[in-house]
């Protein structure tokens, strides 16, 4: 079963990066932004306010602090996202979606859909696969568009 097991990890790992690269030239080319920075906004927005703090960012993202603040560096630059201090606590800071990074990230969603959808495109692709494929990663710990 190790021999298997390990087979399956390196095809997945193979495959996100596969993917990574597809979503990467898509996002990058029409909207000036990598995955992981789509994914970082999509995260934003899902939260109460569209901001979170930057440590709890971290913790939905799987990165360090230190990896959430240089993703966050460029989106701040550009306009898209902005820091906001804790009136109560001068040591919390809050990474907050901007109007324009709401705007900008649905234009980025419909790139994003359109793209998974030529991925898991029929025939290769049932909704039933797409489904089963879903609840494998889900069991892996992986989460999607609705934020856990």
């Amino acid at each position: 079963m190790s021999e298997e097991a390990l087979d399956a990890v390196l095809r997945l790992v193979r495959a996100q990066a596969a993917l990574v690269r597809r979503f990467d030239a898509r996002l990058g080319g029409l909207h000036g932004v990598s995955l992981a920075d789509f994914t970082l906004l999509l995260r934003l927005a899902q939260a109460p306010g569209a901001r979170m703090r930057r440590v709890d960012l971290a913790e939905a993202l799987g990165l360090s602090a230190s990896g959430v603040t240089r993703g966050l560096a460029p989106l701040e630059r550009i306009g898209l996202v902005t820091r906001e201090p804790d009136a109560r606590d001068a040591r919390v800071a809050y990474a907050a979606l901007t109007g324009t990074g709401r705007r900008r990230l649905t234009e980025m969603l419909a790139t994003a859909r359109e793209t998974a959808a030529e991925i898991f495109a029929a025939p290769d692709w049932s909704p039933a696969d797409l489904a089963r494929l879903t609840a494998l990663l889900t069991r892996l710990g992986g989460t999607g568009l609705k934020a856990p």
